[in-house]
């Protein structure tokens, strides 16, 4: 077996290995896909890794080696450590994870198809340039929903819980707190003061599961209402402002905060064409999360992803 023939089968190896990892991140992010389109390309991505997966070891058979059985038993193993520790990140360190991942494939890809070359192997070539290809267009698409992260939300993957809160606990750490102590206090007070949604939904005899979690919802949305316009009132427009960002991203603005005037009165095509005239990514995104937060038409949701997916294309320069 000649030094190159070695090469080549090691590069293999690592590239299977990587393959077996990055197809296990694929169905992982699964429950983070926004929409059904989103879900059925992850799951096609996922599909299109076992096939490149299959593809490679049979390059390794043909070149006289023998593909590692445990290969796939460490790369979910390897993206479940993965998992596991990006739900402690902010969301966009995750996807940099991802892109990172992405980026070795790529290079590994180009580097076998050098191999390759030199050793005379077609077949081999043949395979490094589909995976060029594949890992190029992955990377064009994580780029892509970093940038729609950058520009006010990611519209083709959802954060999780926790990664949101850690996310949330990151920004509020750099807002300055300039605003007083007696505001903060007079904001908690007026939160506090008996908000009415808890009586009335008593009244209306809930069950109490689901007192409790209207009551904690609307305790929230109205606490978060309330601060923002105190801490205004107090002149302190950061922190405002972020209070503000809050609200947009968990959809809970009233109808005549939207960006767009009347919105909660227009139907599916009238939404898609209002839309489309947005230039400002965080208006987008606040129409997303307004969305999913009351009528979730999923057709409104896909024309505001594919919107928000062109401004960031053109802020990156990807055509």
């Amino acid at each position: 077996m000649t030094t190159t023939t070695s090469t080549l089968l090691a590069q293999l190896r690592a590239i299977l290995d990587l393959t077996n990892t990055e197809i296990q991140v694929a169905e992982t992010r699964l429950v983070q896909a926004r929409t059904e389109a989103v879900r059925r390309e992850l799951s096609q991505n996922a599909e299109n890794g076992r096939e490149r997966a299959e593809a490679i070891e049979q390059a390794i058979r043909d070149l006289g080696g023998y593909p590692d059985v445990i290969g796939p038993f460490i790369g979910r193993a390897a993206a479940a450590v993965k998992a596991l520790t990006e739900q402690a990140q902010p969301f966009d360190e995750a996807l940099l994870g991802d892109l990172a991942l992405e980026h070795q494939l790529l290079d590994r890809a180009r580097y076998l198809k050098a191999l390759a070359v030199a050793a005379d192997k077609k077949d081999v070539q043949a395979l490094a340039e589909r995976l060029i290809t594949a890992h190029s267009a992955t990377v064009e698409w994580l780029t892509t929903v970093l940038a729609e992260d950058a520009l006010g939300g990611p519209a083709a993957l959802r954060r999780t819980p926790l990664q949101a809160a850690t996310g949330a606990a990151v920004r509020l750490a750099y807002v300055p707190m300039t605003w007083s102590v007696r505001g903060l206090d007079k904001a908690i007070d007026t939160v506090r003061s008996g908000p009415p949604t808890v009586s009335e939904l008593l009244n209306r005899s809930a069950q109490a599961r689901d007192v409790a979690r209207k009551t904690l919802t609307a305790t929230r949305d109205a606490a978060l209402e309330t601060a923002e316009k105190v801490v205004r009132g107090e002149g302190a427009d950061g922190t405002a402002d972020a209070l503000h960002t809050v609200r947009s991203a968990t959809g809970v603005l009233d109808a005549d905060e939207l960006p767009i005037a009347d919105y909660a009165d227009l139907n599916v095509g009238q939404a898609v064409a209002a839309i489309k005239d947005l230039d400002d990514p965080a208006d987008i995104r606040t129409i997303i999360a307004y969305e999913e937060a009351h009528k979730n038409r999923q057709g409104v949701i896909s024309a505001a992803q594919t919107r928000l997916a062109d401004i960031a294309k053109d802020v990156v320069g990807i055509n």
